[in-house]
């Protein structure tokens, strides 16, 4: 891919939208969208049937989101980006952000449906990680005031496998969530697995 990914690693652009064959369809956020954040280091099944079964649920077209920066790691480099990029061209169209958290990118991509997992969900409901100076109802708020919804997809978490149902939603925002049903998707697996398995990009 020659690369139109430039321009956003540069900085010069704050977010970057690819079709699934790579070409760029612009600068400007997606709208009504499904979104799956990830690593995507690699692109596994689970993503996929994840996504596919999202874009059923709702009706809404699915896309990758790959935020550059990470809350507790260090920022990708501009090759690794690359490389990542090429690895999810022809799987899916994908969003390239600097939005590690949520309220980071519903702000950035507003109007659109967050795909996470439940472990995912139950980190945001926990107010040991709200961002500085916000407690969780704030959070939430500030997303809900951006358009931004969440699709939970269940998970094997504690050994056992937790939905949408099982999150502790303080009252008054449980229209902010709807659950993905187990069927049709559930794969547990991640790109952390895969990569301890060997054979992978780390």
């Amino acid at each position: 891919m020659k690369h139109g990914a430039d321009r956003f690693l540069r900085g010069e652009a704050g977010l970057l939208r690819l079709a699934r064959d790579g070409a760029v369809e612009g600068h400007d956020p997606p709208q009504g969208e499904v979104l799956l954040p990830g690593s995507f280091n690699p692109v596994h099944a689970g993503h996929l049937k994840m996504l596919a079964a999202a874009e059923e649920r709702t009706r809404r077209p699915g896309r990758f989101e790959l935020s550059v920066v990470n809350v507790d790691k260090p920022p990708i480099g501009d090759e690794e980006v690359r490389r990542r990029l090429e690895d999810m061209r022809g799987q899916a169209p994908v969003v390239l952000t600097r939005a590690p958290t949520f309220v980071e990118k519903a702000r950035a991509c507003p109007g659109n449906m967050f795909l996470i997992g439940f472990d995912t969900a139950a980190r945001l409901l926990d107010r040991r990680y709200a961002p500085p100076g916000m407690d969780v109802c704030g959070v939430l708020r500030d997303i809900a005031r951006r358009g931004g919804r969440f699709l939970v997809a269940g998970r094997l978490f504690r050994d056992r496998f937790h939905t949408a149902e099982d999150l502790r939603i303080p009252d008054g925002w449980g229209f902010l969530f709807d659950g993905l049903p187990e069927r049709g998707f559930r794969e547990d697996v991640s790109s952390t697995i895969l990569r301890a398995k060997g054979g992978t990009h780390e």
